[in-house]
């Protein structure tokens, strides 16, 4: 995924840049970067690589180097960024957080026209970040080459661009991604996170919309762009990328939890005296398990604790055998609360299984009596298109996706229908299937209905695709 933030002060804004921009470490792993403004220097820039330490540490020597009333920063799950240009429109810095389905396509465009180059990246790919400013400078002002970009790109692209006088700010086409416009006396903010300005001071003054593009300086917020009426924002936010204090389109993603988790032990069946315990796979299930064991009234409690002095969320590695293997190491069991127990564990989703099916191969091995596992979401059928949610390269690398090949002889998108309705035969002989491969005692996926009544909002603007296949 990853996340941005921009400050605009009349005074020096550093500092609340390092702390906005550290307070989104929870959203990707690889890089973290800063650029600031300043009438005397231009623009400077730091990036770093975050994937063995925390943003924190590589940055807090930049913050000592950089002055400047204007910022932009970013944690980033992909490329290095922000990235300088320095075009026909002036001299700018520039983050993203999305997608582009279209490089190809937008490459070859860019060539036809302007005879552009690009860095190569390794694994042949050019970085998303300075495509998007290739398709901004091929228009006369910088609030042109924006729409100009967000209309070419297939997939989504919410931006900030920093000059000299002030931060272009822009959410995607479809809102799939929020950015959020925050004040104080000094100054403006812009941020992924809701909360992630609340300890510097500002208070926030509204979500931009769908599409829209302002441009925030010391003095003001100037809206270049009206958003657009129809949102698709995506439901991950809320069941996994979120962080718990976050609210977005004014639902707080830890209440959502504990009310999807309480719909989910209504419709569930499981009373006291049919567990011992209800837990949640820490950190995005905990809330989830507080909800279904208030609803139950089974006990909550935790069999294992996430051992964050060295394996926080933010240092997951690249390479998925090595995250495997962390997500194995960071976990250390109870074995007062293991052993014997008949035990239920809520995730936020199952993707491919493989950290699912050893968690509970190591809760048996601890001397589990029962495990039975409850995913807070649907079975993943689709990969995602439109943001960076997985690193599967391939939909056969969802466990929900091979199931079906092995029920059917095919998983292609043609016999897939049956398999997204909870109702159907198939959807059972689907769900049997992953709880046997995955040996768990019982296995029920949250209903998308019920995950979208704990929403509260209309699902007409709520982004399903990686489960209905629906756009």
């Amino acid at each position: 995924m990853g996340g941005i933030f921009g400050a605009v002060s009349k005074k020096d804004c550093v500092m609340d840049l390092f702390f906005g921009t550290d307070y989104h470490s929870h959203l990707g792993t690889r890089r973290g970067g800063m650029a600031v403004y300043s009438e005397e220097t231009g623009i400077s820039r730091a990036i770093h690589n975050i994937e063995n330490s925390p943003f924190r540490t590589k940055f807090e020597r930049d913050v000592n180097e950089m002055s400047g009333n204007m910022g932009i920063g970013c944690i980033s799950d992909m490329d290095p960024q922000p990235l300088i240009v320095r075009s026909h429109l002036g001299t700018y810095a520039i983050t993203t957080v999305g997608r582009i389905n279209n490089e190809q396509t937008l490459t070859t465009l860019c060539f036809e026209r302007g005879k552009s180059h690009f860095l190569e990246m390794s694994g042949g790919h050019i970085n998303s970040t300075e495509l998007t400013a290739a398709l901004i400078n091929q228009k006369n002002t910088i609030e042109e080459g924006i729409r100009y970009a967000q209309e070419m790109i297939d997939g989504s692209m919410t931006l900030m661009l920093l000059t000299k006088t002030g931060i272009y700010a822009a959410r995607d086409r479809m809102g799939r991604t929020p950015l959020v416009l925050g004040q104080k006396e000094d100054g403006y903010c812009l941020s992924f996170e809701s909360f992630a300005y609340l300890n510097l001071g500002y208070h926030t003054l509204r979500e931009l919309g769908p599409g829209e593009i302002v441009h925030v300086t010391p003095n003001g917020v100037e809206q270049l762009r009206a958003p657009d009426k129809k949102m698709k924002i995506c439901a991950f936010l809320w069941t996994y990328y979120g962080y718990p204090t976050s609210c977005y389109e004014g639902v707080n993603v830890e209440r959502m939890r504990y009310d999807c988790g309480r719909i989910l032990a209504k419709h569930d069946g499981m009373k006291p005296g049919d567990l011992d315990y209800v837990a949640g796979v820490p950190d995005s299930g905990t809330a989830h398990a507080i909800g279904y064991a208030n609803e139950s009234g089974i006990p909550f409690a935790r069999p294992f604790i996430k051992y964050t002095p060295t394996w926080p969320r933010s240092f997951m590695p690249q390479n998925q055998s090595m995250r495997n293997l962390v997500a194995h190491m960071k976990l250390i069991p109870v074995d007062s609360l293991i052993r014997g127990k008949r035990l239920l564990f809520i995730d936020d989703s199952i993707v491919r299984g493989t950290q699912m099916g050893e968690t509970v191969s190591f809760l048996y091995e601890s001397g589990a009596k029962e495990v039975h596992i409850r995913p807070a979401c649907p079975p993943i059928l689709y990969g995602c298109k439109y943001l960076n949610f997985s690193r599967s390269t391939s939909e056969m690398d969802l466990i929900a996706r091979r199931a079906i090949k092995e029920l059917e002889g095919t998983a292609d998108n043609s016999v897939i229908a049956p398999y997204t309705d909870y109702t159907t035969d198939k959807y059972s002989q689907m769900v049997d299937w992953i709880a046997k491969k995955l040996n768990f005692t019982s296995l029920h996926f949250q209903t998308l209905d019920d995950m979208l009544e704990s929403l509260g909002l209309d699902k007409d603007c709520i982004c399903t695709y990686c489960w209905t296949g629906e756009e």
